[in-house]
């Protein structure tokens, strides 16, 4: 597939620190976005200064924000990847090679480097609702991560309608019921390299984020 055709959807929150090191390893080719969802921080004047094309989403939300962004990309694949640099955009490709493959949809498994401390709260979150996404709708995947690809066009025509921390699991859950094949890729989980999680870096955030899974799921 055509580096051209993937636009790297980055919903943002107050993320300038990192940002900068998270568009320097984008892939060659592919086009950043930058979703700026009310930051105070400065994020969509770094993200324009390091090249990014910024869109605004005043909406609060991490669905608002992606879907903002998935909106506004004009390219067939979509790429979602988190800004606070505990991911890899460098693999980014390896996940888009597997919709030339037959996939529907590539999601990412994080797997912590050694020594990384991720939080039990947001461990145990994950796995339980991964548990129920393979037992009720025989979904093959043990992480809700923050990375995925996908064609453009079939994922606003799921409609996923979640514009809060519930919305890569009702993507989830919308994939399963339209029969997508969705495939995991293990990949590489760090460190956020700047600014706090708005999830997993508080227990507030985690039963959130865990009320709005429980919600889209049950």
């Amino acid at each position: 597939m055509p580096d051209c055709s993937v636009t790297v959807v980055l919903p943002c929150l107050n993320e300038a620190e990192s940002l900068p090191g998270v568009l320097a390893a984008i892939p060659s080719g592919y086009q950043a976005l930058v979703v700026d969802n009310n930051s105070t921080d400065g994020t969509a004047e770094v993200a324009r200064a390091h090249g990014a094309t910024v869109v605004s989403e005043p909406r609060p939300g991490y669905g608002s924000a992606v879907h903002a962004g998935v909106v506004a990309a004009t390219t067939p694949v979509v790429a979602v990847i988190d800004a606070d640099g505990s991911l890899d955009p460098g693999e980014l490709p390896a996940l888009v090679a597997e919709l030339d493959r037959g996939a529907d949809m590539v999601v990412g498994r994080r797997r912590a480097e050694p020594g990384l401390r991720w939080p039990w709260h947001a461990r145990l979150g994950t796995a339980a609702v991964c548990w129920r996404l393979r037992q009720r709708h025989r979904l093959p995947v043990h992480d809700i991560a923050p990375m995925r690809v996908t064609r453009r066009q079939a994922l606003l025509d799921l409609g996923v309608a979640d514009r809060r921390s519930g919305y890569p699991l009702e993507l989830l859950v919308r994939a399963a019921a339209g029969d997508w094949h969705v495939v995991e890729r293990n990949v590489r989980y760090g460190p956020r390299t700047g600014g706090r999680s708005k999830v997993s870096g508080s227990l507030r955030g985690s039963v959130t984020a865990a009320v709005d899974f429980w919600r889209v799921i049950s």
